[in-house]
């Protein structure tokens, strides 16, 4: 429940991190101050107003209330009226709920004669009744004389600064998390196959430490990448010249079945070194471009079957991407020609979801166990025992088909189908 409440983002749990014990902080300091500080000012504050108060009472119990009024404006800041043959009216009493009525209350009843105040509106000041003998004394006491300020003041400056505070904290670490996001980009692009420039060092220490780490991993992997293409590619040349050699030497044999035995294993040898040669070309640097997927499919089903008669392709939507149109061309052409091989009903969805565009082929073929959905992506692995080259089944097909796959970012998933063989789904990012 409390996730829902929490960012997903670094920024977010950062502010959230620092701003929330100081929202804990002032909120406790607040109470505190409320319950200590403000209720002993609010109890200074009205003892004073009740002592001068007093002073006026007995003032006018001398009979100096021309004395008690004049004194009352100049000196209590009050606005003292005498209302002859007039009493309290009980409905009139309007007591206000806080520290300050609490306090005011309290002090009033010191004074040991009837009393009733209206705080209703304290910016015209605080209406108070006192109940002598003969008359009614109608007090209105400045808002200054009960009410101070300056507390308040301080409440607003702590929640002031706890704002400043948080537009602080946000300019800074988003400051410090962007080197975070250029490696999150340059990773995603890198893991994508695209050539990501180096990551610069910035920002904190740890972040710098990431960064360096990034670059020698990066390093690592395109050195990695190509000592194997290039070992592939020069094993590849170096046997097509004895293989041509044994190929001039094969037509000098005059013993016709040793010579078409010879031969099935010289054009076996070709067409694995052909293979080797297309999985090579994998690895080959090809420039990055815009792609409907939608006509790549179509001209990898074309050039299998010209009248597309094996062949259904649903179209949800078209779909736009970028990467390398030759390789992902191979790709698409590897799965096509693996389903066409073993299949007489070839259906092909084209969709979106959260993971991006996929790519559903389903056919009705004799399928792939389930326990061996790995294992035909593994190197020279092939379901059929006799290995026949000559048909094109190296065990590379849906090796390179998954390099290509994952060199863009995508995925290659294996399932049962529902025409009973095989379903075959590409994911690729947008």
């Amino acid at each position: 429940m409390i996730r829902k409440f929490i960012p997903s983002t670094l920024i977010g749990r950062s502010i959230i991190i620092i701003f929330v014990p100081i929202i804990v902080l002032v909120l406790i300091t607040s109470i505190v101050f409320y319950q200590t500080s403000w209720n002993i000012i609010s109890k200074r504050l009205a003892e004073s107003v009740v002592a001068d108060i007093n002073v006026l009472v007995k003032l006018i119990e001398d009979d100096l209330e021309n004395y008690a009024t004049k004194i009352a404006k100049s000196d209590f800041k009050m606005h003292l009226s005498i209302l002859k043959n007039e009493k309290i009216d009980p409905l009139s009493l309007k007591i206000n709920r806080g520290i300050l009525s609490k306090r005011l209350q309290q002090s009033l009843k010191n004074l040991d004669k009837p009393f009733s105040y209206d705080l209703s509106n304290l910016e015209k000041g605080a209406l108070i009744r006192i109940q002598l003998q003969e008359v009614l004394l109608n007090i209105n006491v400045n808002k200054d004389r009960l009410y101070s300020e300056s507390a308040f003041v301080f409440l607003l400056w702590m929640i002031f600064a706890s704002l400043i505070l948080l537009f602080m904290s946000y300019f800074l670490m988003s400051r410090q998390l962007k080197p975070l996001k250029r490696l999150a980009i340059i990773a995603e692009t890198f893991g994508r196959g695209l050539d990501a420039p180096e990551l610069k060092g910035a920002g904190a220490y740890e972040i710098r430490q990431t960064s360096q780490a990034f670059n020698q991993m990066r390093t690592r992997i395109k050195r990695f990448l190509k000592q194997r293409t290039d070992m592939l590619a020069g094993v590849s040349h170096d046997l097509r010249t004895p293989l041509t050699r044994m190929k001039l030497q094969l037509s000098l044999i005059n013993d016709e079945k040793a010579k078409s035995e010879l031969e099935i294993d010289i054009n076996e040898m070709t067409a694995m070194l052909d293979s080797y040669v297309s999985f090579v070309k994998t690895e080959s640097p090809e420039t990055i471009e815009n792609i409907i997927i939608n006509e790549l499919l179509k001209e990898c089903i074309k050039s299998v079957d010209q009248n597309s008669s094996l062949f259904v392709l649903n179209e949800e939507v078209v779909i736009k991407t970028s990467g390398r149109p030759l390789q992902l061309k191979r790709a698409f052409q590897n799965i096509i020609d693996n389903s066409k091989r073993y299949a007489n009903k070839i259906e092909i969805k084209i969709y979106l979801s959260d993971e991006g565009c996929n790519i559903e082929v389903n056919d009705n073929g004799p399928g792939i166990p389930k326990d061996n959905y790995e294992d035909v992506f593994k190197p020279f692995f092939t379901l059929d025992p006799s290995r026949n080259k000559l048909k094109g089944e190296s065990g590379l097909g849906l090796t390179i088909t998954r390099d290509i796959i994952r060199s863009h970012g995508g995925e290659i998933k294996l399932d049962k189908s529902h025409l009973g063989g095989l379903k075959l789904l590409v994911s690729l990012p947008i």
